[in-house]
């Protein structure tokens, strides 16, 4: 359990060969994980070859962890293949719908973190990128993903360049509600972002986007209403086109 409590973004990478044989051991590790039903409801398409990592970079807002990294693993959301075995066997699939997508959906998410934790225990790096729901139609396209998949994420691995500091995290105390939710009063939220509201580096963050405090750093530009409802408007079409949604 310490390699838990030791977990660190890694978005810097040499460029040291990550090989197959350890590649596919981490994807091994990941299958492991729980998945609903025994469905397995996930697909995972790897990219190593240089050309085809420059073409998913500005997929991935152009990221310096994106150009650093000899390895994307591109987790899917997948019906398309349990359907089909469906179709050949004469049993009626009715997953086109936002409950599969959402099924198949944490499916990936489980399998993406059992591949970080097996990645991370033989000593690799690796890196979330979220740009994956983004950009999903592009994605989609430049790896030819039929209908019923979409990509949830994708994992950057290599191994490691630098040992950055662990990102804070909120003390368990502030997510943790014993028997039944306990809503938050505003002192208790004062008091739980009060650590992170006073790190050097998020005070250095409110002082470099001009900004009063570190909520509206994320509220007015990382993550922004505008932003959030031109790409959740684009995400609902995309999951339309494969099939997820009518």
């Amino acid at each position: 359990m310490d390699l838990l409590n030791r977990h660190r973004t890694i978005r810097k990478y040499s460029d040291k060969i990550v090989s197959p044989e350890i590649l596919n051991s981490i994807i091994v590790d990941g299958c492991r994980a729980s998945t609903t039903g025994n469905m397995q409801l996930y697909s995972i398409v790897i990219t190593t070859d240089p050309d085809n990592r420059k073409k998913l970079v500005p997929l991935h807002f152009n990221q310096a962890v994106a150009k650093s990294a000899p390895v994307f693993l591109t987790v899917c959301a997948d019906f398309n293949r349990f359907t089909k075995w469906c179709r050949i066997n004469k049993a009626n699939a009715g997953y086109d719908n936002f409950l599969s997508f959402l099924t198949a959906s944490i499916d990936a998410l489980i399998v993406a973190q059992n591949i970080c934790i097996s990645a991370e225990d033989k000593g690799l790096g690796i890196c979330y990128l979220g740009t994956s729901t983004y950009n999903a139609r592009e994605i989609i396209e430049l790896l030819k993903l039929p209908e019923l998949v979409f990509p949830v994420t994708t994992l950057a691995v290599g191994w490691p360049d630098e040992n950055p500091s662990q990102p804070d995290r909120l003390a368990v105390e502030a997510v943790v509600h014993h028997e039944k939710y306990h809503d938050y009063n505003d002192q208790v939220i004062r008091d739980i972002y009060f650590l992170k509201e006073n790190l050097k580096e998020s005070q250095l963050f409110v002082k470099e986007n001009g900004k009063q405090n570190l909520a509206q750093v994320f509220t007015d530009v990382r993550y922004t209403k505008a932003d959030n409802e031109f790409f959740s408007e684009k995400i609902l079409e995309v999951l339309k086109e494969q099939k997820f949604l009518k």
